[in-house]
């Protein structure tokens, strides 16, 4: 047996269907409170769906801003405690759903491109920390130390923030550790993100046999123009849902159980995976 086939005994298939949900909104520049409420509300217009779990796009709590979170990061960034979070709190312990939203995190005098968990009693639950940076802000944050995983009804979702969506090993990471979905909040701007998001998170569902779940921004922030299209995959590569290029919207879709056994079954890419690190290799010279 495969080192991936035993964590997946570990890890069995959820028993039922899991309704997941990703948002997409504008957001206000440096704004936290402001987009908090978006949050808030969107979480409640979540909830009216059916769905347990929503994604919000990356440092949706001030915008992408990075000048903005640099210059003042006691403004535009959240901290451990931080009561700006208390409308976020407020409508997931109303509703009963968990909320995963992007914001720069201001923890121990280091800054963070963070995904913050708000479980549905309104706790922050689990924080996962950008780990892949992107070239320009590796001036300003610190790169995560550690994937997350969460779990919901049985459903194990592995948590990724933009850029770690381009690395196939960060969504093998999960699935390896029993993800059955990979959700990620972005930014993906007009021009080439449409493209690169519409390559990178079919595959990194179809490796993996799991789920893929992409919120983004629209609009403008942090001198992005984004491009929206928001969109859920299901664990063959196909799209399920996909949001509108330039408006708000919440889209959802609902993490099938069997649908994810039968695209395991005709992928058994998972299961046949042989543990790469202790491969020799050959090596000749040519001509």
């Amino acid at each position: 047996m495969t080192e991936h086939a035993d964590r997946q005994r570990l890890h069995p298939l959820p028993s039922r269907p899991l309704r997941i949900a990703a948002a997409q909104a504008q957001a206000e520049a440096g704004d936290v409170e402001a987009n908090a409420a978006t949050v808030a509300a969107m979480v409640q217009d979540a909830a009216r769906a059916g769905a347990r779990l929503v994604v919000f796009p990356e440092k949706f709590l001030s915008g992408y801003e990075p000048d903005l979170v640099r210059a003042d990061p006691r403004r535009c960034a959240v901290r451990p405690g931080d009561p700006r979070l208390e409308p976020i709190a407020d409508a997931c312990r109303g509703t009963g759903t968990v909320a995963v939203v992007g914001a720069a995190f201001h923890d121990q005098g280091e800054l963070y491109v963070s995904a913050l968990v708000v479980d549905a009693n309104g706790e922050l639950a689990a924080r996962y920390d950008k780990q892949n940076l992107f070239k320009s802000e590796r001036e300003i944050y610190r790169p995560g130390a550690a994937g997350c995983t969460l779990e919901l009804e049985g459903w194990r979702l592995g948590l990724g923030v933009c850029y770690d969506s381009g690395f196939p090993e960060h969504a093998r990471a999960a699935a390896l550790d029993g993800c059955h979905a990979y959700v990620v909040g972005a930014l993906f701007g007009v021009g080439n993100g449409y493209h690169e998001s519409r390559t990178w998170f079919p595959a990194r569902a179809l490796d993996n046999t799991c789920y893929a779940v992409f919120a983004n921004h629209i609009g403008t922030t942090g001198g992005w123009n984004a491009c929206g299209s928001s969109a859920i995959w299901g664990p063959d590569g196909r799209p399920l849902a996909e949001a509108a290029v330039d408006r708000p919207e919440l889209i959802t879709a609902d993490l099938d159980p069997q649908a994810l056994s039968a695209a395991r079954d005709a992928e058994p890419m998972l299961s046949d995976l042989r543990d790469t690190t202790t491969h020799t290799r050959t090596w000749c010279q040519i001509g």
